[in-house]
């Protein structure tokens, strides 16, 4: 299992590989690609796909006949990570640097001495308009230095980072000045000239790696919820649900794109499936009142050298299963109700799980499930993994963990929910 999240983790480099990578497992399932351009033709019994952006995806598998609800498993495909800019060399007499800025809230520490790649999408000018084409150089070509503890002698005594400083990566010396536009045009098939825009960022190339009964990668969060979720979707057997997959962008950045939980992706794609399918408002309201939705997105294990962090009585660990994450602020979207359902759920699957919460005084960050929910209205919990060091390029967490989401979510598939009244529900 944790092989397999590895091989895509290095595939999913930036959100649009990791777009094009599950696009590859859902064709290779049979899944067929939808439009949004294009009038959507969709059959009972059968499986679909649509993108946005190339960053943000939803796939799903129409029933066979009436269905008890609608089921989302929903995860984030984006990762703290430094965007290049538009003119991305910064010449001097002796070398070249990257201009660049910081993409979402990451521990810049980690970031530095570390070998990086440059992955991403490029707009190309061809013969009938623009074509996008993904390019990842997959070998290393820059560098964030440190400055030696001789220069900084109050480096160990904590570091504020100027981004437009001290992050700015070093590609190489002066004599590499111009190449590399030249290969991003050779990565992208394309000639300088006709590169047009791009969106391209600087990311960590080093494998994931298992040990300990540990595991240790880069983008876990939220790549390890993505994959499980992911993988969970396709095994899952039929069963009276309509059951969705969605994996958006821009989660690390607030999600008011387009593409991000905050748009209008998912309700979009709802209101033409029931145009496609004849299902009239009141059927569409009716199971929309029974469905669930799982936002996951990985939570704070206890760290091994400042337990203080905790919450003494929520205090999750690597390879204790399943996080229920709550907030009274709505941060995490988990109540009594949700939660619930889920414990029934993992208690079926014979998986653990853990209760987690922030101290107090220490408020956490959000994720996309209270997002989603201010375009599509439904029961809503957040859950994840525990690990260590979110938000930097190189992450880690249980080794136990990735197979326990998998037969949550697998479950939870598989699971009827029939709702009897206001906050009361069956499950088949």
């Amino acid at each position: 299992m944790n092989q397999a999240l590895f091989s895509y983790i290095a595939a999913s480099v930036t959100a649009y590989h990791a777009i094009a990578q599950t696009k590859r497992q859902l064709i290779q399932a049979g899944y067929e690609p939808l439009y949004e351009g294009q009038t959507w033709q969709i059959k009972p019994g059968k499986a679909y796909f649509v993108t946005r952006n190339q960053s943000s995806l939803i796939a799903f598998r129409v029933p066979d006949g009436d269905f008890y609800s609608f089921l989302f498993a929903a995860a984030h495909a984006d990762s703290p990570a430094f965007k290049i800019k538009e003119n991305a060399e910064l010449s001097d007499p002796h070398y070249i640097r990257l201009s660049v800025e910081k993409y979402g809230g990451m521990l810049c520490a980690p970031w530095m001495d570390r070998p990086l790649s440059i992955a991403g999408r490029v707009l190309v000018r061809c013969s009938e308009g623009i074509e996008s084409r993904l390019i990842d150089l997959r070998q290393p070509c820059a560098l964030i230095p440190n400055v030696a503890i001789h220069f900084n002698r109050t480096a160990n005594d904590g570091m504020a980072y100027n981004p437009a400083v001290d992050m700015l990566p070093l590609y190489g010396m002066v004599s590499e000045k111009g190449s590399l536009r030249r290969r991003i045009a050779e990565a992208a098939f394309a000639e300088e000239t006709d590169i047009l825009a791009t969106d391209l960022f600087v990311y960590n190339p080093q494998p994931g790696i298992e040990w300990n009964n540990l595991i240790s990668a880069p983008r876990l969060d939220d790549l390890q919820c993505a994959f499980a979720a992911l993988t969970a979707f396709l095994q899952a057997k039929p069963s009276r649900n309509f059951p969705f997959f969605c994996l958006f962008d821009n989660e690390e950045v607030g999600s008011q794109t387009k593409q991000g939980a905050a748009g209008t992706f998912l309700s979009d794609t709802l209101a033409r499936i029931c145009h496609a399918l004849t299902l009239d408002t009141d059927t569409y309201q009716r199971k929309l009142a029974a469905s669930f939705f799982v936002s996951c997105d990985n939570a704070h294990g206890v760290h091994p050298n400042h337990p203080e962090y905790k919450d003494q009585n929520h205090a999750v660990y690597p390879n204790g299963g399943v996080v229920i994450k709550y907030n009274a602020n709505q941060r995490y979207t988990s109540d009594a109700v949700s939660a619930a359902l889920f414990q029934l759920i993992c208690t079926r699957a014979g998986v653990p799980f853990q209760r987690y919460a922030n101290r107090a005084d220490m408020p956490g960050g959000s994720t996309l499930g209270n997002i989603a929910n201010t375009q599509v209205s439904l029961n809503t919990i957040d859950i994840g993994l525990a690990q260590f060091a979110m938000h930097s390029p190189f992450e880690t967490a249980g080794a136990d963990d990735t197979a326990y989401l998998v037969r949550a979510l697998r479950e939870f598939y598989e699971t009827g929910i029939q709702t009897a009244c206001d906050s009361s529900y069956i499950l088949r």
